[in-house]
């Protein structure tokens, strides 16, 4: 084992070259077979991905998109959101979560966050609802969902309230045995490359199980367009490129292997890093985290992250300031009101983690982040 003070080879923070290397075969055919019959929009692969992910979730509808952010951007618009609306989310996020609700003149009502687990606090939503409420968004922050069950029934007690799993880090998880993407009203996610499924670009898709809201997705993400040159409502060019596509499908032969080994390497870092007594975001015991970041809390981080790349060990921070904070967004919300997410954005740091990193590495990290603290 290395010594606190002993250089390393340099790792990687998620290693998608070893990834690609495993699975050339399989990426490579499936790119060439598009370039083959050269349909970059739309051509069979896009709806060969969805009826995949349909089967994989229990979702009975899955419409791909261009990212992350635009699954989230035309589930709202599906919903008919609209300027003056508010849409309950958390401030502890990546800003497209935000973003998309604001781009469409509604408003990000900002509610607290668990301080063990980094979600969305459930017990403090119900306080949030008002008349203008239209839809709750949800994180499933570092690969764990949030307490859908708690939500979900906040929302019916509500009016039905449509809730949307922001699950862009959360895809492979499960919440009571049931797949992310497939827990409420609505499931979005994101394949961007260093997501837990992702492609070699940007990608998305929505989920969902109602019918007229997936009609409704479907056309919103071709310009509206109900068939060619009939455009029923207003929409976007959201579609998802046939090639990222294929990448996906190719990198499915190995994904139920990935999620285990990212389960595997999450609770073995729980284990080395618990002898310790080690601070850390905190994984229910009703629900499967797929890992999609392994992240600690360290009180000095910028230290501590010195200390680590001096070693060679990168790290990163998801997020460093609240949403309620940034200057877009802070006109919104006052910044005492999520006193939780204030803390855990001076505090949160996350650890190398991919499905390919090795146990020697992994312990590497562990004796370097001890030494450092």
């Amino acid at each position: 084992m290395f010594g606190a003070n002993q250089s390393m080879s340099k790792i990687e923070f998620i290693d998608l070259k070893a990834q690609y290397k495993t699975l050339k075969t399989s990426i490579d055919a499936r790119i060439q077979r598009v370039l083959d019959h050269g349909q970059y929009i739309m051509g069979p692969e896009v709806r060969e991905l969805e009826t995949r992910l349909e089967e994989y979730t229990g979702a009975k509808h899955c419409i791909t998109v261009a990212s992350g952010t635009e699954a989230l951007l035309i589930s709202l618009m599906a919903l008919g959101v609209k300027p003056g609306d508010e849409v309950i989310t958390t401030p502890f996020t990546f800003v497209a979560t935000a973003e998309v609700i604001v781009l469409l003149g509604a408003i990000p009502v900002f509610v607290d966050i668990e301080p063990d687990t980094g979600n969305i606090d459930a017990s403090k939503i119900e306080a949030a609802i008002s008349p203008k409420t239209r839809a709750i968004m949800p994180v499933s922050l570092y690969g764990q969902p949030a307490d859908m069950d708690e939500i979900n029934a906040i929302a019916a007690r509500h009016g039905d309230i449509p809730v949307i799993e922001d699950a862009a880090q959360s895809f492979g998880a499960e919440y009571k045995g049931k797949k992310s993407c497939n827990l409420s009203t609505i499931g979005c996610t994101s394949f961007f490359p260093s997501k837990p499924l992702g492609c070699y670009g940007d990608g998305g898709a929505i989920f969902t199980s109602d019918d007229a809201l997936a009609q409704a997705c479907r056309e919103i993400r071709v310009h509206g367009q109900s068939k060619r040159y009939v455009h029923t409502r207003v929409g976007v060019g959201g579609r998802m490129d046939t090639l990222q596509c294929a990448v996906v499908l190719g990198k499915l032969e190995r994904f139920d292997w990935e999620v285990e080994q990212r389960k595997r390497i999450g609770e073995q870092y729980n284990q080395l890093l618990d002898q310790s007594a080690f601070l850390r975001i905190v994984q229910r015991q009703d629900r499967t985290s797929v890992f999609a970041q392994y992240t600690v809390r360290v009180r000095d981080r910028e230290a501590v992250q010195k200390h680590l790349s001096e070693l060679g060990i990168p790290t990163a921070v998801h997020y460093p300031v609240p949403l309620n904070e940034q200057p877009a967004y802070s006109h919104l919300c006052h910044p005492g009101r999520t006193p939780v997410s204030k803390v855990l954005a001076t505090e949160v740091m996350s650890l190398p983690m991919s499905a390919d990193l090795s146990d020697v590495d992994q312990k590497a990290i562990c004796v370097a982040l001890l030494a450092g603290v």
